[in-house]
């Protein structure tokens, strides 16, 4: 028998499908398995700062016993992404401590892990860690919650594009997120049929961009193209497109713009060019049934953690079944780019995909490939 235990989970950074799947999987393991009491602390450490505390259980998760956990998207606890945490680092420690927790099970990304830790650290914490971002770049594990669901997003946005562009014979670029890591760019685009995919570990050229536009009009009578370029590419100039908010935070936006305005300049104005910002909207929605499969067996593996007192460690999907890693080596090793000489980007270019500098661009009948 385990000794009863108060443990502790919260949501931290953006949000993302699948979150309350694994909030779900938690309370219930913990509750029917080990008979645990699960607290669920809201808006991360905003709730440890404010020492409030919501007390979960299997059935008060329903409604009239229909369980809409498994797909609804976002989180019940709420979560944020910015805050001054370290100002209030004391204040935030003594949170865990006063609601008395045995452990903490914190689902976040490499930023919010890798905060979560160091007050575990400092803190005495006994911290369980579970991946989410949509961006996929925690690492160690394979795949982190919510990024299948924004892919699939991603891959009907592009086919929707797709059906304007060829009416139109259109190049449509897409903006999609990815603010340092490439993976939900290269894996939508290549699942979506994009022509071009840009992010932000590869260099590109413009006019790379072009000859692979003008190949698909002059040797394939393509008339439109689909270029899908993630939010954190740079510009030639080696620069990130970014604005400040009103409330003064750096946000970047308008990579997107600045490819479709080159890809203008570039041709002369002889290609017809749009961008759409798919924006937050890849952060919404159902989860995935893999997403569902992966939050509730991450979820069920982060309380059999708190079970054999195995802290400072995060669960992680690894060769098509749950392990676990040091939190610590997580966050040292995070973000976890895309390699340009991975499989998924040389199949990309098998494929025909143009996807940066590394790709040889294709040749033409004509060499005045950029005036069309």
């Amino acid at each position: 028998m385990h000794t009863p235990k108060r443990l502790g989970i919260l949501t931290s950074g953006g949000d993302c499908p699948g979150l309350n799947a694994a909030i779900r999987a938690v309370v219930s393991h913990a509750t029917l398995t080990y008979g645990w009491e699960v607290l669920g602390i809201p808006y991360a450490t905003e709730g440890l700062l404010e020492r409030k505390a919501v007390a979960l259980n299997v059935h008060g998760l329903d409604m009239r016993g229909i369980d809409p956990m498994l797909s609804t998207g976002g989180t019940i606890l709420g979560s944020i992404n910015r805050g001054p945490t370290e100002a209030h680092a004391a204040d935030i420690i003594a949170g865990y401590h006063a609601l008395e927790l045995d452990a903490l099970i914190a689902i976040g990304g490499d930023g919010s892990l890798a905060i979560l830790s160091q007050l575990a650290r400092q803190g005495n914490w006994n911290l369980v860690g579970i991946p989410k971002t949509i961006d996929n770049d925690v690492a160690l594990t394979e795949c982190s919650i919510g990024f299948d669901t924004a892919v699939n997003t991603l891959v009907d946005a592009l086919h929707k594009l797709s059906y304007t562009a060829a009416s139109h014979d259109r190049v449509m670029v897409l903006e999609t997120m990815g603010r340092t890591a490439g993976h939900l760019a290269l894996r939508g685009g290549i699942a979506g049929g994009a022509d071009v995919i840009l992010m932000p570990e590869i260099p590109y050229s413009i006019e790379a961009v072009c000859r692979q536009i003008s190949e698909l009009r002059d040797r394939w009578g393509h008339k439109f193209a689909i270029v899908l370029v993630a939010e954190g590419a740079k510009t030639l100039s080696g620069e990130s497109r970014e604005y400040r908010d009103a409330q003064g935070e750096i946000r970047l936006r308008g990579i997107g713009e600045y490819v479709t305005d080159e890809i203008c300049r570039c041709t002369n104005n002889g290609i017809e060019a749009r961008v759409s910002v798919l924006g937050h909207v890849q952060r919404g929605g159902i989860p995935s049934a893999f997403d569902r499969v992966l939050a509730s067996v991450l979820g069920k593996g982060a309380v059999d953690l708190v079970a054999q007192d195995q802290f400072a460690q995060m669960v992680v999907w690894q060769n098509g079944g749950v392990r676990s890693v040091s939190l610590g080596e997580v966050c040292a090793r995070s973000p976890r780019l895309v390699t340009p000489e991975g499989d998924l980007v040389q199949t990309a270019r098998a494929l025909g995909i143009y996807v940066g500098e590394l790709d040889v661009p294709a040749k033409v009948g004509s060499e005045d490939v950029l005036t069309h």
